[in-house]
């Protein structure tokens, strides 16, 4: 199992990113999905989450109307996209799935995942 989180940068206040998550070595349309981001000097939270069948999402409060999560099971992927960033999204953002398939905790946390693909540093300037 293996997950790559791709698309952060540098990027101004007011502006967009996507990210991207691509999977490889199991089928990414049988897991749910999470993103989460760690903040300098913050313990990792949870940003958004969606089901495998993609039938319930969760948007963290602090983004909910700038980002959505959304997946590609053709192409093995998910994304966030990001708009309206603010200095406050800075972070190190990553995607995780559940250590099973058809499973998912009810809570977008760290406890319900089990798999973690490495960072992608976004930065957003004021």
């Amino acid at each position: 199992v293996q997950l790559q989180a791709s698309g952060g940068g540098l990027v101004q206040a007011g502006g967009s990113l996507r990210l991207s998550c691509a999977a490889s070595g199991f089928t990414l349309a049988a897991y749910a999905i999470g993103w989460f981001r760690q903040a300098p000097g913050k313990v990792r939270e949870g940003v958004s989450c969606m089901t495998w069948s993609g039938g319930s999402t969760y948007l963290a409060d602090s983004v909910k109307g700038r980002f959505t999560i959304s997946r590609d099971n053709a192409k093995n992927t998910v994304y966030l996209q990001m708009h309206s960033l603010k200095p406050e999204d800075t972070a190190v953002y990553y995607c995780a799935v559940p250590n099973s398939h058809h499973w998912y905790s009810g809570s977008c946390v760290e406890s319900g995942m089990g798999y973690w693909g490495k960072g992608t540093l976004v930065t957003v300037s004021s």
